[in-house]
Parts: structure tokens; sequence; C-alpha cells
């Protein structure tokens, strides 16, 4: 079976300003005492290191929030606190987030000089009317540069894209997903974009301000952007993710095969084994809640709680059938009803072969309705 790896994810909760479509922690912040709060990640991440079963780091990921708004001085001192406390196995995944922004773009070559090795930059539309809808505050050309530069800096790059927006139909994505394919690396993610609760988007949905494309549109889109990035060499192997083969996400692959992972900073969640027992932990949201408590206590822990069984196999279901490869069976204690694990095979939703379980195509698309039948 493959070894999830063991990844540490770090959260910056600051932006420039809020995306209409946003439900992350994320705050708007005119000013951060970038040395107060790298202070504070670092103790920590010391306070963790020192209370989980310890194995080398495969991947670090600063998620956001904006990260690319943290000074590369924090960025270098939790990579280097990390390699200390953990140890890498090998050289890990080291990610961060950015957005496109000229400003952001031109730290790259600081960052990467503080041992960041991949960055993931929000582009998400390719047409400066739909960047405006979305709240961004980078232009599509400007995106583009910030992508041709994250390429001369960076051995790997990422860029997200959201489909599914307001009158959009299926032949003008085909023609951004070309646009973006001329752009692209190794790695895509390309998400539908959904209405969350408590965004501002929400309101606006329920005023009658926003229209969605309906099922029918959005199923469409979503099966055009299988095949063109299929076609490209780019296959899914996560339902909005998408690599040549070894260059997938390694941070986020063990989020998927439910590997332990250790979060820090505001609301961070985390997946720890401690004394060989899995561990969910959860972070303080409110970042100055955080702060105060990690300068007060070490740590901003809201929340740990071991994990029944029953809770984590169902953790296990939904993170694993979300990946193209699935769950082998060894990674299941308790495996799924088997009538209803042929029903779904019946119905072209789920493949069994005997070794593990995986959801099709089909059964990706309908995910949610997978797993209330398999967990019934």
């Amino acid at each position: 079976m493959i070894d999830p790896g063991f990844g540490l994810y770090i959260h910056w909760p600051f932006c420039r300003s809020k995306c209409p479509y946003c439900d992350f922690n994320s705050h708007v912040a005119d000013g951060v005492d970038q040395a107060r709060w790298r202070r504070a990640l670092l103790a920590e991440l010391d306070w963790w290191a020192a209370r989980v079963d310890r194995r080398p780091l495969t991947s670090l990921f600063f998620g956001g929030g904006t990260p690319s708004l943290m000074d590369p001085e924090t960025v270098g001192a939790v990579i280097e606190r990390a390699r200390g406390l953990l140890g890498f196995a090998g050289i890990p995944e080291i990610t961060l987030e950015a957005n496109p922004t000229s400003v952001e773009a031109d730290r790259f070559a600081a960052y990467r000089a503080a041992g960041v090795n991949r960055v993931s930059l929000g582009v998400q539309a390719l047409n400066a009317a739909d960047l405006a809808f979305l709240g961004r505050q980078h232009g599509p050309e400007e995106a583009l540069a910030a992508v041709s530069m994250a390429a001369r800096h960076f051995p790997r790059f990422s860029f997200d894209l959201i489909y599914a927006r307001p009158g959009q139909s299926v032949a003008a994505w085909r023609d951004e997903l070309g646009r973006a394919l001329g752009h692209a690396g190794s790695h895509l993610s390309v998400y539908q974009l959904t209405i969350e609760p408590g965004t501002q988007f929400q309101t606006r949905f329920q005023r009658g301000e926003i229209a969605i494309p309906d099922n029918d549109l959005a199923g469409a889109l979503y099966e055009t952007t299988q095949e063109i990035l299929d076609r490209a060499g780019l296959p899914a192997y996560e339902i909005s993710n998408h690599a040549r083969p070894g260059e997938e996400s390694r941070h986020n692959l063990t989020y998927w095969r439910m590997g332990p992972y250790l979060g820090i900073g505001p609301g961070a969640h985390g997946r720890v084994p401690r004394g060989g027992v899995w561990h969910a932990t959860r972070q303080a949201r409110a970042p100055e809640t955080w702060i105060a408590a990690v300068e007060a206590d070490g740590h901003g822990t809201a929340e740990e709680t071991t994990q029944p069984a029953g809770e984590r196999r169902r953790e296990i279901l939904m993170m694993g059938l979300r990946l193209a490869e699935g769950i082998p069976y060894g990674r299941l204690d308790v495996l799924p009803s088997a009538d209803r694990r042929s029903a779904l095979v019946e119905e072209g939703y789920l493949v069994d072969d005997g070794r593990g379980i995986r959801a099709t195509a089909a059964g990706r698309q309908r995910l949610n309705g997978v797993l209330d039948y398999l967990l019934a």
C-alpha cells in the first residue's frame, strides 16, 4: 500500500480583500506585525512537534488567506524550524499559495531562496469581466505574467480556475481552457463555482442577483473539463485536480489518502497520531484569539479529540473516493456493505475489483449520493 506521507499545513489568515465566493478562514487586515506572527507560528510548531508521533515530513503547505503576503523571512524560518524539529524525507514538496498580482509575483525569487519549490496561483478566470465578478484584484494578462514568472522561479507550479460561472457556455469554457493550457505546467486545479454559506455570493444569490448554471449545464462543463484536460495529458487524479502522472500534489494526496498532517495557524485542522491513537485537532479560528492563546500557552488549539473508528472510516471513504485511484481494502478496517457496493457497481458509479474500491467518473460527479448510500 502506498505510504501517504506526513504533511505540515501552515495557515496565514490575511488577505488584501475578501473574495465574494470564499468561505475560507481569511481576514482583511491593513497592517500585520510580521515578526509577531513569525514568533507565534514557530511557537505553535514547537509545541505540536513535541507531542505527535514523529516521522520525517514529506510536504509543507502554506495556505490561507494569502500566504504570498507573508514575509519570505517568515516562510524560511518555518521551513528551517520544521526541518530541525521533524526532519525531511528526501526533498519535501514545499508549496505556497499566491495571488497573481504583480506586487506579490515579484516576491517569487525570495520565496524560492527560502526553500519553496512549488507555488499554486489563484488565477480563477482568464477574462476581465469574470475576474471582476469573482472579486479578484488582477487582470488576465497580469495573471498569465505571474504564471510565466512562477515557471521561471519554481520547478513545479499550478494554478486554479473556476468554472460554472454565471452566463458561461460550454463553447466559452472550451476556449478558456485552451488558453489556460497554453500556459499550464504539469498541474491544474479546476473547481466548480458553488454558493457557500456565509459568503457575499450567498447573500446575492438569495436576493436573486446571481444565477449560476443549472445541473445539466454544470455537468456538461464538468465533462468538457475532463475531456479537454485528459486529452492534453492532464487527467483528473482527484475530482478537481489534474496532473501529468507523477506531478500530483503530494501534500494534497496525504489528505486524500488519510495520512497524518499537522495543522498550525488560525483555524488550521490536523489529523495526527499521538501514542498510536489518531487525534483530530482544530486551532482557534479568529486570528487575534489564536495569537493571544499562543503567546499565553504556546499553542492556539481550540479542540483536540480522539477519532472514533466510525468517524475515521467515514473520512477515509469521503476522501479516498475523491481520488481516481480509490481506496485499497487495506485502508478500510470495515468494508461498506457488499450489497450496497454491488448496487453501485451495477449502476456504473463504483468499481470494486477485489483489491479496493473507487468511484467511476460518473460516481465522482455524484459523490455525495454515493457516500450517503455506502454509509447508510
